[in-house]
């Protein structure tokens, strides 16, 4: 199969989509780029396509996080200590995870994938909205965030350390950025708000994602043009998204959206073995 200007323009049209949805929504809308690069963009077609997909996508997931980065950087929502350790430890997770992509088949990939996508689903649907920023709540997890982040403790790096591999694992073998685990990950371990959690998160979805990538762009399996043009249209879709969240009926729209993705699971057991 040659990638033509249709592919480039359904790549484009692929990072609108994710973008709308993570801007109108929240995490967990990244995992549907691999399905959409193999069935929409139709990388399918292509030799040894699952571990195509899946590079391509830790490529394009990594570099749209440094770029979402930067305004939480302005906005001093990162807590550096902590997130320079899980990034740290999580980077070795993920090269090793990546490489455990690339020897497994591409079959059982993309299975573990799709059980992968079914399971997230179900906790995107089900799960409780943490508190919203500026509410009493959050004011009080910032309090004892800044209570806690200073003295990174023993136990405290210990727990930010060993998630930190676990999560970079996951995130290097399947290809995503993993932030739908890096945020609880960093409430639980370092004490930290939501607001913090989610900037300092970014730093790992980056690392993991562009180290990944490049481990899969090593073994060949990446299309890095592919990757750029989906980053292009995330932004565009991700600034439309953000600017129809504050009217959206976002439970609903999260119950939905977790339905999908349950729903594009299935559809890919099916494509996998029907």
């Amino acid at each position: 199969m040659d990638i033509g200007l249709v592919q480039y323009a359904l790549s484009v049209i692929s990072g609108v989509l994710v973008g709308f949805s993570l801007g109108l929504i929240g995490g967990g809308g990244s995992i549907l780029a691999v399905p959409l690069f193999l069935y929409f963009v139709g990388l399918s077609a292509l030799p040894n396509s699952a571990h195509v997909a899946i590079g391509t996508t830790a490529l394009a997931v990594g570099i749209n996080a440094f770029i979402n980065s930067y305004m939480h950087f302005k906005k001093r929502n990162i807590a550096p200590r902590v997130g320079a350790m899980f990034a740290a430890v999580g980077l070795v997770g993920s090269l090793i995870g990546a490489y455990l992509g690339h020897i497994t088949p591409g079959t059982s990939l993309l299975t573990y994938f799709a059980i992968a996508m079914i399971a997230l689903g179900i906790y995107v649907a089900v799960r409780r909205e943490p508190a919203r920023a500026g509410g009493l709540a959050e004011v009080e997890r910032v309090t004892e965030a800044v209570r806690r982040c200073p003295r990174l403790t023993p136990s405290i790096m210990a727990k930010v350390a060993g998630l930190g591999l676990v999560v970079g694992l996951l995130s290097g073998y399947f290809g995503i950025g993993g932030g739908f685990l890096i945020v609880p990950s960093l409430m639980f371990s370092a004490g930290l708000c939501i607001t913090r959690a989610i900037g300092t998160s970014l730093i790992s979805v980056g690392t993991f994602g562009v180290a990944s990538g490049a481990e899969y762009w090593y073994y060949g399996d990446v299309l890095p043009l592919i990757a750029v043009l989906y980053v292009l249209g995330g932004i565009g879709g991700g600034y439309l998204g953000t600017g129809l969240a504050v009217k959206a009926p976002k439970d609903a729209l999260r119950k939905a959206y977790g339905a999908i993705i349950v729903a594009v699971g299935i559809y890919m057991l099916y494509r996998i073995y029907g």
